[in-house]
């Protein structure tokens, strides 16, 4: 689950999409059906928690990795300087369904995120290209 607590408490869930529903162009396992859009070029600040278990939030290609540990608050924070998907997954062994908790960021120029997040959480980014 996702909060954009400085926008108007704009929330939503992301889950994985099922093997037998991805698209030819998707990723097995790491597509999901909501992403993670952040404005590229400026600073993000994150925080995260857990409900059940501790879990990694973990994105390689940005080089981020923070833990949600239940009943604490963590956070991180990371810039982004290109568009693009950043995909990544928890990357603690936190229980059965541990590999199909994948993580995509949308990442796009700071005037797209500002109608994105005018607009409804689940328009598609492709609505007001």
């Amino acid at each position: 689950s996702y909060e954009y607590s400085d926008f108007n408490n704009v929330e939503f869930d992301s889950y994985m999409i099922p093997t037998n529903e991805i698209s030819n162009d998707g990723f097995r396992l790491l597509d999901v059906d909501n992403r993670i859009v952040l404005p590229m070029n400026s600073q993000i600040r994150i925080l995260v928690t857990a409900a059940d278990v501790i879990h990694s939030w973990t994105i390689p290609a940005l080089g981020v990795k923070v833990d949600g540990t239940p009943g604490r608050l963590n956070q991180t924070n990371f810039f982004i300087n290109r568009p693009g998907l950043f995909y990544g997954q928890c990357s603690e062994i936190c229980g059965a369904n541990h590999s199909f908790m994948p993580i995509v960021i949308e990442s796009v120029p700071v005037n797209y995120f500002i109608k994105w997040i005018s607009n409804n959480v689940n328009s598609s980014l492709d609505d007001w290209k």
